[in-house]
């Protein structure tokens, strides 16, 4: 459940924290309310399609404006740019817009040739990450001048997953006038809640508050500043200074710091973001599905959780828990902490004196993510499997996760309220590289789960199509990390269980 949001003023800061110190600042811009959020994530670039991840999607979501998302208070889906939308039959969605939503250089109003563009220009881009989301889609098509008529290739019933906070409408008209690079770079006019002021790329983000939103509040921060802060003890020292107001992701091991200091808290919220081992058959020897039982059964998953974790996380038997769509009890195989067993395995799949492999993790991106893979080495050893840590930059490493070069990596999937899109995403064949697996028994089921429009069928075959990717282990799925961000005590924040940081889900005073 969601936390209520807590009360609390905020001053307004005397000066601008930039990436590198305090600097002084017109008078008229320190009557700015200001909030900075250390961050874990990628800046990518200006092209709001050239990357996938939860921080960019939040942002361009918020500045280009998107057809809606999920809210968690409300638990449905709720619309920012679409007043409503309709399914007449299987096949065919009808988004209404909503009227009078000025680009924000208050030269052009939102209209349904925008939202064409976007959807096509996401399929056509060449710098696109995100040719996933509209894969399923057969043509966009302008009814009116508020009316869009999305026709997919199959039923698709989860399409609000892929399309509602995944597509970012952007300008027809400023692409065609400018070209893609020139658009997004210096005409970057959106119809959000928030406007770009600033792009680092690497760095930071900062977006500014469009007061001509309907439905803008005085409370919401005039300005949002996400800066790049890898370390968590480099987020918490920034917070307990006063440098930045909130701290994501704060460690087990620097939670009582933050509650012990008399101007921050910490906030907590369950996840709904999947955190995995994959195994990628496109390498040897992960085209083995022995040794891939054999890494799933040498995991002590609740040492992890209890040790490395502080049994902050949640274990999963499978890819998906309580709090999504689909989920089940009923999930097999599962996957217990059985080195005996793990042994016999790799013996099995023809390593009687094991074998050597290179495990790839992430550094900062996620609670504790080196350490638990450091904790997975020794397991992994026990049973013969020979891992070497490798930990290479963020950005590289997430590069080539995109490209599908890794053959052995520690990863979470975010934004899975509706996992449909996540499971395609890693397990559907020719979706997306990220892993190369394959499967005709897991492509048909995940295909009949989304064009199946009845609830309690879909949800079947949605099962059916999680035991038997657990029949085929291309991933062990680990847990569910609990979120707590360190916020200060004169900012209020709704945290999602996505992850997703909005500024009008922050409150300033």
């Amino acid at each position: 459940m969601l936390q209520r949001l807590l009360k609390r003023s905020v001053v307004a800061l005397a000066g601008a924290v930039l990436l590198t110190g305090t600097l002084a600042v017109p008078a008229e811009a320190q009557k700015k309310s200001r909030v900075t959020v250390g961050v874990t994530e990628t800046v990518g670039a200006y092209n709001p399609h050239s990357d996938s991840v939860a921080l960019m999607y939040a942002v361009w979501c918020q500045v280009y404006g998107c057809l809606g998302s999920w809210n968690f208070q409300k638990a449905k889906d709720v619309g920012m740019l679409a007043e409503s939308w309709t399914i007449p039959d299987p096949n065919t969605w009808v988004f209404k817009l909503k009227k009078g939503l000025m680009r924000h250089d208050g030269k052009a109003e939102l209209t349904a040739a925008d939202v064409v563009h976007s959807i096509k220009r996401i399929g056509t881009d060449k710098r696109s990450s995100q040719r996933q989301n509209v894969k399923k889609i057969k043509s966009a098509e302008a009814l009116d001048k508020y009316t869009v008529k999305i026709t997919t290739k199959q039923p698709t019933a989860p399409l609000l997953g892929y399309v509602f906070d995944r597509v970012m409408i952007t300008s027809k008209a400023l692409f065609d006038k400018h070209g893609s690079r020139n658009a997004d770079r210096k005409h970057h006019h959106g119809y959000g809640p928030y406007m770009l002021k600033r792009l680092r790329t690497g760095e930071s983000v900062i977006i500014e508050k469009n007061k001509r939103w309907p439905g803008v509040k005085k409370e919401w921060p005039d300005e949002v500043i996400f800066r790049i802060m890898r370390e968590p003890e480099q987020r918490v020292t920034a917070l307990l200074n006063g440098e930045i107001q909130i701290a994501q992701f704060v460690p087990p091991h620097l939670l009582d710091k933050v509650r012990k200091s008399k101007n921050a808290r910490i906030e907590e919220m369950g996840s709904v973001e999947l955190m995995m081992l994959l195994m990628n058959p496109a390498f040897k020897p992960w085209d083995n599905i022995l040794l891939r039982k054999a890494v799933a059964h040498a995991i002590d998953r609740d040492s992890i959780i209890k040790n490395v974790l502080k049994g902050e996380a949640i274990k999963l038997k499978g890819p998906i828990g309580p709090l999504q769509f689909g989920y089940s009890k009923n999930v097999k195989p599962t996957y217990e902490y059985n080195p005996a067993k793990a042994r016999e395995l790799v013996k099995k799949a023809g390593y009687p004196n094991g074998i050597d492999v290179e495990l790839y993790t992430p550094v900062g991106r996620y609670v504790n993510d080196k350490q638990v893979t450091q904790a997975m080495i020794p397991m992994l050893a026990a049973v013969g499997i020979r891992a070497k840590l490798k930990t290479p930059e963020w950005s590289t490493l997430w590069s080539n996760v995109r490209k599908g070069k890794v053959p052995f990596y520690y990863m979470g999937r975010g934004g899975m309220v509706d996992p449909s899109a996540a499971l395609s995403q890693y397990f559907e064949t020719g979706i997306a590289p990220r892993i190369k697996f394959s499967s005709k028994k897991v492509d048909s089921l995940l295909q009949k789960e989304r064009q199946t429009f009845d609830l309690a069928k879909r949800k079947k075959y949605m099962n059916d199509a999680i035991n038997a990717l657990m029949e085929e282990v291309p991933a062990h799925f680990l847990w569910h990390q609990k979120i707590h961000y360190g916020v200060a005590n004169n900012v209020n924040i709704a945290i999602r269980p996505d992850k997703r940081i909005h500024g009008y889900e922050i409150s300033v005073k």
